[in-house]
C-alpha cells in the first residue's frame, strides 16, 4: 500500500520546460540502510511508516507516496570553468515538497533512483559509497551549523552498479530547501527565454526571499540575497576547514545551502592550496580558492538575470556588477567575525585580521592540523597539532596580549570557543573505513560516525579516537566524485 505524503509541488507546476515528468526505476531488492528519523520528524513524516517494508519501497523509488509528482529537473552549468548548455538531474527524481513543523518548505528527491532524459551517457545509479559519504557529511554540516541539503534515508537497491569496479547499488534521499542552482537560470538564459526566467525569479523569490518581492528591481534584490547568503555559506566552509571540492555553477544554489557532496573533504593539515578532488587536476577549487570562485559563479548568476533588471543592458550589466562587487566586503566581514569567535575574541581590533592570518600561515608551515589547532587554543594544547611544537612561540605573546583586552572572563571565551570550534569533523580516513566496512556489510564504523558527528562540538571519550588526525599509512590523499 503506497504511502501517503502532504506534498504541495510548486516547482511541478511551473511549465514543462523545467524539467522532465518521470518516475524512479525501480530496484531489485532494496533495504534499509539508515533512516534519520528525526528529520523524518520534522518533516511531518511518520519515522515507523518510512521504515515499513511499504516505506522502504518508497525511498528506494519501488513505489511512489500518494500524491508524489516525480520531476528531474534541467539546468545548465559551468564545470570546471567550461560551458555545458544542458546538465539536469541524471540520477535524481524529486518526489515532492513538503511544508515541514516550522513552516518551510522543502524537497524531498531520490538520488540515485535511476535515469532520466537527462542521464546523458549515464546509468542513473550511485553506489554505496558516494551516498554514504553525503549522508555522513550533509549530517555533519548541519550539526556544525552550516546551511546545507540533508540526508533523510539510505537504501540499498540489490543490485550492482558499475564504476572502476563492481559495488552495491543504493539510493539517498536528499531534503532540500530547494534544487534551484545558479546553473537553473544559466539554461533560461541561455536560450534568451525571458519568460521562463521571469517565472523561475519570481518562484525562487517567493520561496527562499519574499522579504525582496516588493523591491522596485526585484531581480537585482534577488541577486543581492543570493551574494549575502553565498558569502555568509563559504565564509563558514572556510572556518571549518571544509572544501566543497566541484563548485561548478550547477552546484550553487541560489538558497545558499551547501548542495552536492562529491569529492568533498575537511583538511587535516592545514595548507591554503589543499586540494583533495580527483577531477580538479589544476586547483581550481582548492581550499584558498573557494571565495573567489563564488564571485565567479555570482557573476554567471547577475549575468543571466541582466533581462530582468531592466531594458538598458549596460545599465542592468553595471547595477549587477555593483552588487557582486559587493561579495568581497560581505565575506571578509564574516570570515573575520568567524575565526574572531574561534580565537576567542568577542570584541574588534584592526589588528585581528593580520592576528589570525599569521596563526594561518603558521600552521600551513608547520603541516598543523587545522580542526584540532584552534579547538585547543582553548585548553593550551594547540602545540600538539603542530609537527613542531615550538611553531607558535612568536605568535603566543601577541595572542595573549590581545586577549587581555577583552571584556568577557576566562571561562566565558572557553565556552564560547567550544561552541565555535568542533572536536569533531567527518576526517576523510575516517568517511573511507564506513565505506570500505559497509561495502563488506558492516555498517557499525558508518553507524558510530553518524551518531558521534550529531554532537560536534563535545567530544564523548569513547569516540576521542575520531578526533584524531590520521597516521601517515591512513591519509586520503584524494577523493571522488562517484559518478
Amino acid at each position: 500500500m503506497a504511502l501517503s505524503i502532504p506534498f504541495d509541488n510548486s516547482y511541478a507546476r511551473l511549465p514543462e520546460r523545467f524539467y522532465a515528468r518521470g518516475a524512479p526505476r525501480p530496484v531489485a531488492e532494496p533495504a534499509l540502510i539508515k533512516l534519520n528519523r528525526g528529520l523524518a520528524r520534522e518533516l511531518g513524516l511518520d519515522p515507523e511508516a518510512l521504515s515499513s517494508p511499504d516505506g522502504v519501497a518508497m525511498l528506494a523509488g519501488n513505489t511512489l507516496p500518494d500524491g508524489a509528482s516525480p520531476i528531474s529537473q534541467v539546468y545548465a552549468g559551468h564545470q570546471f570553468g567550461g560551458w555545458v548548455p544542458q546538465l539536469g538531474d541524471g540520477r535524481a527524481h524529486l518526489l515532492g515538497e513538503v511544508i515541514d513543523t516550522e513552516g518551510r518548505r522543502r524537497d524531498i528527491q531520490l538520488k540515485g533512483s535511476g535515469q532520466t532524459p537527462f542521464s546523458r551517457m549515464g546509468d542513473g545509479r550511485a553506489w554505496l559509497g558516494p551516498v554514504l559519504r553525503e549522508y555522513i557529511v550533509s549530517e555533519a554540516m548541519h550539526a556544525l551549523g552550516v546551511p546545507t541539503t540533508r540526508a533523510l534515508a539510505a537504501v540499498t537497491t540489490g543490485e550492482t552498479v558499475a564504476r572502476e569496479a563492481p559495488f552495491p547499488g543504493a539510493v539517498l534521499t536528499r531534503v532540500a530547501a530547494s534544487h534551484i542552482r545558479v546553473g537553473t537560470f544559466q539554461y533560461f538564459a541561455s536560450r534568451e527565454d525571458t519568460e521562463a526566467l521571469q517565472l523561475l525569479t519570481d518562484h525562487a523569490i517567493t520561496r527562499h526571499y519574499p522579504e525582496v518581492a516588493e523591491d522596485a528591481l526585484p531581480a537585482l534584490a534577488l541577486l543581492g540575497a543570493v551574494v549575502g547568503a553565498q558569502a555568509r555559506l563559504v565564509a563558514r566552509w572556510m572556518s571549518l576547514g571544509f572544501i566543497h571540492g566541484v563548485m561548478n555553477t550547477d552546484n550553487t544554489t541560489v538558497s545558499g545551502e551547501t548542495i552536492d557532496y562529491g569529492p568533498c573533504a575537511f583538511l587535516d593539515a592545514y595548507h591554503p592550496d589543499k586540494v583533495f578532488s580527483s577531477i580538479d587536476q589544476f586547483g581550481r577549487y582548492a581550499y584558498k580558492n573557494q571565495p573567489d570562485i563564488l564571485i565567479w559563479n555570482l557573476a554567471q548568476l547577475g549575468g543571466s538575470l541582466v533581462p530582468l533588471i531592466g531594458p538598458d543592458e549596460d545599465k542592468a550589466v553595471e547595477l549587477a556588477l555593483e552588487v557582486i562587487h559587493g561579495f568581497p566586503d560581505l565575506y571578509r566581514a564574516e570570515w573575520l567575525r568567524l575565526f574572531r569567535t574561534k580565537l576567542g575574541l568577542a570584541e574588534a581590533e584592526d589588528n585581528d585580521a593580520a592576528l589570525i592570518h599569521d596563526l594561518l600561515d603558521r600552521m600551513a608551515a608547520g603541516q598543523a592540523d587545522f580542526t584540532n589547532t584552534f579547538r585547543g587554543l582553548a585548553n593550551g594544547t594547540t602545540g600538539q597539532a603542530f609537527a613542531a611544537p615550538d611553531a607558535l612561540d612568536g605568535w603566543h605573546p601577541a595572542y595573549e596580549a590581545r586577549l587581555t583586552r577583552e571584556a568577557r572572563s576566562a571561562e566565558e571565551r572557553i565556552a564560547a570557543m567550544d561552541a565555535a570550534n568542533p572536536a569533531l569533523i567527518p576526517r576523510n580516513h575516517r568517511v573511507e573505513e564506513a565505506i570500505s566496512h559497509a561495502v563488506s556489510g558492516d555498517l557499525a564504523p558508518f553507524e558510530r560516525l553518524v551518531a558521534a558527528l550529531s554532537a560536534p562540538f563535545s567530544l564523548a571519550g569513547k569516540d576521542s579516537d575520531l578526533a584524531a588526525p590520521p597516521k601517515d599509512d591512513e591519509r586520503v590523499l584524494q577523493t571522488f566524485c562517484g559518478t
